[in-house]
Formats: structure tokens, C-alpha cells, sequence
């Protein structure tokens, strides 16, 4: 049974530690409790006999001033925040996935040890964000970034209402601004071959699809009164938009796309690449 306590993974990093106070702040939003979790990735059948040695010992102790030090960071940035410590053992994705299926809300870092330099996106959170069955938020970029508006990719999948729904009411709990994102492909005329669709103007169409795309948007904008909002139409592709949105906003909500063991499919290419290239949080909501 899912319940409303955010976790949040914390193995010491920078990167973490952003994860860890964003998490805090939105517990203390919600009124919700906040669970620190520290993963010791620890191989039980290459290390059995190493228990009289002390080392799994010491392994822990350590583990457990790493989940203290969350605890202690998200007090420093909420005081008072219902927080409790928990040390698991084992993988940490696969950990990690475990305790996203009774969870609100999962939070990450966007890196994490023994991540490349090179990489935009630590494999450990791409794992866990790509297969959990929670929302998950992926702190990266401005990651203690508070103002600004939330933007919202708005499309024509079977879960965008509810997409929408949350990012509506991110916005009303942050009591900030609302960007709806839409995107399309008009049809180009066959005179104008040999350009694409982004550089093609059709204002008849574009004309045609704020409209449609207002009058979805009619019955939200009287649901939250109090939410300002400001709906975008492009030709660009979503993942494009939504990046360069992301760094004039303090969040960013995008949808899962089905279940799939390939890694990658569960939230489409939009998802991914805002995971890897976007400037503030990333809310991942299914």
C-alpha cells in the first residue's frame, strides 16, 4: 500500500545533499514524513567471509552517518521535519525500486559515487526513474532553485490529464505560475518541400490548436483560480521546449508512456533527456 512518506536517497554527495533539501522542503509542503535512505551496496555472496574481519561492521557504521547526515541537512533546511533514518543493504537500484512501491514520493540526485564525469545522469537514478512505480523527482541543474514557474508538457497521451492535474497542483502548492507546454507537427503544404515543420509558419493551424489546446485547459483554469497560466505552443519537440523552459523554472513535469523491461521506454525520449539535460527538478509522474 502506498503511503504519503517521501524518500529520499542520499549517499553524501553534492548532489544528494540538493536532493535531500529538496525533499525536505517538499515534506514540509505536504505535511508529509521524509524517509532518508542510504543504500550500503554490499555483495553478500563475494563477501561472506569477511564478517569475522569487522569490515561488514564498519561498512554500516558508515552507512548510517551518511543517512544521518541527511537527517541532519533536511532538519538544518526544514526544523522541525518528521525525518527518520533508514540504512538498506544490498543494490541500489534494485533496493531503491523496493522502496518506491509503498512510497509517495522518491527523491534523487542526478549523480551519484562512482558516477563519471561524463555522464549527464548517474546510472544508478536512471535505473530507479526509469523503472519505478511511484512518482519520482531527479534533483539536477538549479536543484535549490524555489522561484519560478512549474511547466508542464501537455499531450495527447492516455495520462496526460493526470500529468496535468499534478503540476496544477505543484503550482498551487507553491503558489507560483504554470507553464503548459504543447507541441505539434502541422501539416506542411506540399509547395514548402524541403523544409521541416519547425521552420514552416501556419497560422491557421497554430490558429486551430491554441484553441483546442485552450479549451482543455478551460476547466483546469477554473478548478485553480489562484494559478496563473501561460499556455506555449511550438513546433519544436517537447524534450527541446521543456529544456529551455527549465531554466527559468523551479519545476518541470513530465509523464510516463507504458511499461517496458527496455530501459528507456517507460518514459519516452521526452522524459529521458530532460532527466539528462534539464536546468531544475524533474517530476516524473505516473
Amino acid at each position: 500500500m502506498r503511503t504519503g512518506t517521501i524518500v529520499v536517497a542520499t549517499d553524501g554527495t553534492e548532489s544528494s545533499r540538493a536532493a535531500v533539501r529538496w525533499a525536505a522542503r517538499e515534506a514540509d509542503r505536504r505535511g508529509a514524513a521524509l524517509r532518508v535512505t542510504h543504500v550500503l551496496d554490499w555483495e553478500w555472496a563475494e563477501t561472506r567471509y569477511e564478517f569475522g574481519t569487522g569490515r561488514f561492521s564498519e561498512a554500516r557504521k558508515a552507512a548510517e552517518g551518511v543517512a544521518r547526515g541527511g537527517v541532519a541537512l533536511a532538519h538544518e533546511t526544514v526544523p522541525g521535519l518528521p525525518a527518520e533514518i533508514d540504512v538498506l543493504v544490498g543494490n541500489p537500484a534494485a533496493r531503491l525500486l523496493a522502496e518506491a512501491d509503498d512510497a509517495g514520493l522518491l527523491v534523487l540526485g542526478s549523480r551519484g559515487r562512482g558516477g563519471f564525469a561524463s555522464l549527464l545522469l548517474g546510472s544508478v537514478s536512471q535505473r530507479v526513474a526509469v523503472h519505478a512505480t511511484s512518482p519520482v523527482v531527479v534533483v539536477r541543474g538549479r536543484g535549490d532553485v524555489t522561484e519560478g514557474p512549474v511547466a508542464v508538457g501537455f499531450d495527447e497521451s492516455p495520462t496526460a490529464e493526470r500529468v496535468l492535474q499534478t503540476a496544477f497542483e505543484q503550482a498551487a502548492a507553491r503558489r507560483t505560475g504554470l507553464a503548459v507546454i504543447r507541441t505539434y507537427l502541422p501539416a506542411i503544404p506540399v509547395y514548402v518541400a524541403g523544409f521541416t515543420a519547425v521552420d514552416v509558419t501556419t497560422p491557421e493551424q497554430d490558429a486551430a490548436e491554441r484553441r483546442r489546446l485552450e479549451e482543455q485547459l478551460a476547466p483546469w483554469r477554473e478548478k485553480y483560480p489562484d494559478v496563473a497560466v501561460d499556455a506555449l505552443l511550438s513546433h519544436d519537440s517537447a524534450a527541446a521546449v521543456l529544456s529551455g523552459v527549465s531554466h527559468g523554472a523551479q519545476l518541470v513535469v513530465v509523464g510516463s508512456h507504458g511499461h517496458s523491461t527496455l530501459a528507456g521506454t517507460l518514459l519516452g525520449s521526452t522524459g529521458l533527456q530532460l532527466l539528462h539535460h534539464a536546468d531544475c527538478p524533474v517530476l516524473l509522474d505516473r
